[in-house]
């Protein structure tokens, strides 16, 4: 099976415009998560989609392929459904993610032909960070697939969800390549705008999104003050060593 990763990226973010060209440790953000997910096992190439010359710019320099796509396009899937020849969504603002991460969304596609699109997700650590909308919320049925997701608390914790598990989506995002098609004709839905989740897209025309449960921590960055922790965190990583082999 022939799988690549599609990395959508831009400048134009609302919360933290820039962030894709943000430092981390010396490290533009999108040149952690390109080389992170070149270090996976699974994947046969990396891409960068992009509308920004300064991201294809960059991505060209470290010797990566960049794909240059519409502005207009607010979805992320929606920039990765342009280029086509795709199978894994890797957002660019998961600089921590893990190669082993992304082995572990594809898992169900090659053990089960009818999973069309896999997310991870991970448990959230605490009320802080389930009451945070900039961590999207995901809850599944008793098969692990998605029934909603969500930027608010989800579950209720005044109802009991102390006892039920929370989950956080990490974006990690394998397509089968014609269902990928599919998604590109699919029309944008309510839920999916107000709760700026594109998988929703997915629900709300009926078809299944198979979550699949990570216990690797990390975190997005959507905020400045994310950027700040994120490169704490990150100081000594022993990933970034491996940059140079990726």
């Amino acid at each position: 099976m022939n799988i690549i990763g599609i990395i959508p990226a831009r400048m134009a973010s609302s919360r933290c415009p820039g962030k894709p060209m943000e430092r981390i440790n010396g490290i533009p953000m999108i040149g952690h998560v390109f080389y992170r997910s070149r270090l996976s096992s699974v994947l046969d190439d990396v891409y960068v989609a992009t509308c920004d010359s300064a991201i294809r710019d960059y991505i060209t320099s470290i010797g990566g392929r960049a794909i240059m796509t519409s502005p207009a396009h607010e979805r992320a899937s929606d920039r990765v459904a342009e280029a086509l020849d795709i199978v894994v969504m890797i957002q660019g603002d998961e600089p921590m993610l893990l190669p082993e991460m992304i082995e572990e969304a594809i898992r169900p596609m090659l053990t089960d032909p009818e999973v069309e699109v896999t997310n991870l997700m991970a448990p959230l650590e605490g009320i802080e960070e389930h009451e945070d909308p900039n961590e999207v919320k995901v809850v599944v049925d008793l098969n692990s697939d998605a029934l909603y997701f969500s930027r608010e608390a989800i579950p209720s914790r005044r109802k009991g969800a102390v006892i039920v598990p929370m989950f956080k989506q990490v974006c990690i995002i394998p397509f089968r390549r014609n269902f990928l098609r599919t998604y590109l004709n699919l029309t944008p839905t309510p839920l999916e705008q107000i709760e700026s989740v594109d998988m929703l897209r997915v629900l709300e025309h009926g078809y299944k999104v198979r979550m699949v449960v990570t216990l690797h921590r990390t975190y997005s960055v959507d905020t400045p003050e994310d950027l700040r922790f994120v490169e704490q965190l990150m100081k000594g990583d022993p990933l970034v060593s491996r940059y140079g082999s990726a």
